[in-house]
């Protein structure tokens, strides 16, 4: 098992109820998806449901309720504290590393012939950029471990945390580069995104690439607002298929 304490501090998270959508086919790969601000794993764990990728099992955990400055202090379910859901906003970096360490402790049960992945919206997939940017480190930002090897990220509307210090941290050593360079990540945003902006979702794209994670592809969507449309899932299938091999098993 892993330690959850991954952001220094010993503060004990209560997560909600992680929702489980088993493979429908041969078992090829294990994905965590992370839901957005004050949502929980149930919804998204039913449009996962309906996609035609029958061999891959989703992991839909619920993120612990906690007060978020960016709604005053108001608790709801997040997977860290936000004051702006933006690149240039405060990053709660002990928050980003124990949800990152809770996802990877998800993940470390699974077979070990199976690749893994992490994916999410808003600011879950804040939380699938940051485990993205730990895996190509080999730490957490506290310098525990990393645990795990992933396959693909997924990011939703969301944005890059941390954006200021990853290229140093991916120029630190060789082997960070060579992580960086070959984990396939997949951004997409939408044009008419309000919550967060094109603009946060185009910046985080153009610092993933900057620092080395050359193996990204950025897909706008005109008019899309925060939220995902069949459009964009049908994207996010084709890309899944073809990065895990899943086009030639069935």
């Amino acid at each position: 098992m892993i330690d959850h304490s991954a952001g220094r501090s010993s503060r004990r998270v209560d997560y909600g109820r992680t929702y489980v959508v088993r493979p429908k086919g041969r078992h090829l790969a294990t994905i965590v998806w992370l839901h957005g601000l004050g949502d929980n794993g149930a919804s998204w764990s039913q449009l996962l449901d309906s996609l035609p990728l029958p061999n891959i099992k989703w992991i839909c955990p619920t993120a612990a309720i906690r007060p978020v400055a960016a709604f005053g202090g108001f608790p709801c379910t997040a997977w860290f504290d936000v004051e702006e859901t933006s690149v240039d906003g405060r990053d709660d970096i002990e928050g980003l590393d124990a949800s990152a360490a809770h996802i990877a402790n998800l993940l470390s049960s699974e077979p070990s012939d199976v690749k893994l992945g992490i994916g999410g919206f808003s600011m879950g997939a804040a939380v699938a950029l940051h485990s993205a940017a730990c895996y190509a480190h080999g730490k957490f930002t506290s310098g525990i471990p990393y645990p795990i090897t992933l396959s693909a990220v997924i990011s939703l509307s969301g944005w890059l945390p941390c954006s200021r210090t990853l290229r140093s941290k991916m120029e630190s050593s060789h082997i960070a580069a060579r992580r960086a360079a070959c984990v396939p990540i997949l951004l997409c945003h939408g044009k008419a995104d309000d919550v967060v902006t094109y603009k946060s979702g185009e910046r985080s794209a153009e610092v993933l690439r900057s620092s080395g994670f050359a193996y990204m592809n950025f897909k706008p969507y005109n008019g899309l607002g925060h939220y995902t449309i069949p459009e964009e899932m049908d994207d996010v299938c084709k890309w899944l298929s073809a990065r895990l091999g899943l086009d030639r098993s069935r």
